[in-house]
């Protein structure tokens, strides 16, 4: 299956919602072994949010090599890869580090309850 980047987000890939948006519509795909080709043309900005969201949380349930095998990229941006490969490295020691997972969450819990 092919999804246009652009026409779920459109030029700018920042933001939480836009990647949930991508995330609810390839993560049943891709669950099901279907090979899922990203279309970028057109997205000029990324940031971590989104690529947290749209692909950081596939990470959950889909092994890292699983998902290389079947999630393309195409037309993206050096940017662009920069975030993704930041984002998946980070989210790849989240969900595979049960220590370190525990421990972002404890940070993550207190600074909440500063605000």
């Amino acid at each position: 299956m092919i999804y246009k980047v652009y026409d779920i987000v459109g030029k700018y890939a920042i933001t939480v919602n836009g990647g949930e948006k991508l995330y609810t519509q390839i993560h049943p795909c891709l669950l099901n072994s279907e090979t899922v080709e990203l279309d970028f043309a057109g997205v000029e900005i990324f940031a971590p949010p989104f690529v947290n969201f749209a692909f950081g949380q596939l990470l959950k349930d889909i092994p890292a090599e699983k998902l290389n095998q079947l999630l393309e990229f195409t037309s993206l941006n050096d940017d662009g890869w920069d975030v993704i490969k930041h984002v998946m490295a980070n989210a790849k020691r989240y969900y595979s580090d049960e220590k370190y997972r525990t421990a972002v969450d404890t940070v993550i819990t207190d600074m909440a309850r500063t605000f």
